[in-house]
């Protein structure tokens, strides 16, 4: 039988989605909850793709193939039973035999938040630039990034391995008190590209980089996004979208200042 499983992280103390040897993940905590609440040792769980070591997400999405007599419901409060308190289990629900969260995706997206000001509670959820940032400039260089561009020096990826080649539908940015919240919508993403596309950003807002620049570094190899990628803290996965979907959720913050 096959489930899709909607699930919220804290990915402060994880070293991102994908279970990887000798190091704690949200795959292998969501994988160990599993088998403890079915008492199953052989199942396929797939997510709709890796989120970085310290990145957070509001809704991730991941397929179960399992064989059990557990109704949606009682398995998601047999999982939770079983997982620490920073992941959560928000929906199970039964799914299409050829339901698959990666391969049937048709968008996601991606919220950023960047703090103005030194925070006691915000740490872990944002990034706090110290330096006056031009948040006009920031919009008008992000509309560079809309469209379909090879964002090769925008990842580690490699590019003779892999595509590098992806389509932005958009990027919004707005402020909320203290906060700059970024927005960054796509068909997919390959790995550190929004924390490079955020870093970028905000080094135009510093004054530091020509925001006339940004188009270079799509159009042309780069090593300087790299140098400017953002931490992990201020990235939230928000949303996987699927066939008929749509991102009704408004740009907001997700822990405002007060």
């Amino acid at each position: 039988m096959r489930f899709k499983l909607s699930l919220e992280y804290l990915g402060t103390r994880y070293s991102g989605w994908q279970i990887q040897k000798n190091a704690r993940t949200v795959q292998g905590e969501l994988q160990h909850a599993i088998e403890t609440a079915t008492g199953q040792r052989r199942f396929e769980l797939y997510g709709s793709g890796r989120t970085d070591a310290g990145v957070h997400a509001l809704l991730q999405v991941a397929h179960l193939e399992i064989e059990t007599k557990l109704a949606p419901d009682r398995l998601r409060f047999a999982v939770n039973d079983e997982l620490p308190a920073d992941i959560n289990v928000l929906a199970v629900e039964k799914a299409p035999p050829r339901f698959h969260a990666r391969h049937g995706a048709v968008g996601r997206s991606y919220l950023y938040q960047v703090s103005r000001r030194r925070s006691a509670f915000a740490k872990p959820f944002v990034w706090w630039v110290k330096d006056a940032l031009d948040f006009p400039r920031m919009r008008k260089a992000a509309a560079a990034f809309v469209g379909q561009h090879d964002f090769r020096s925008f990842t580690a990826d490699d590019p003779d391995e892999k595509s590098t080649e992806v389509r932005v539908e958009s990027v919004e940015l707005r402020e909320e008190g203290d906060l700059i919240l970024i927005r960054v919508r796509g068909s997919h993403f390959v790995w550190k590209m929004v924390r490079r596309m955020v870093g970028v950003l905000v080094e135009v807002g510093r004054g530091s980089l020509p925001a006339m620049q940004v188009p270079l570094l799509l159009r042309d190899a780069s090593n300087l996004p790299a140098s400017y990628t953002a931490p992990p803290s201020g990235l939230f996965l928000e949303r996987v979208l699927y066939e008929g979907e749509t991102l009704d959720r408004p740009l907001t913050a997700v822990f405002p200042l007060i």
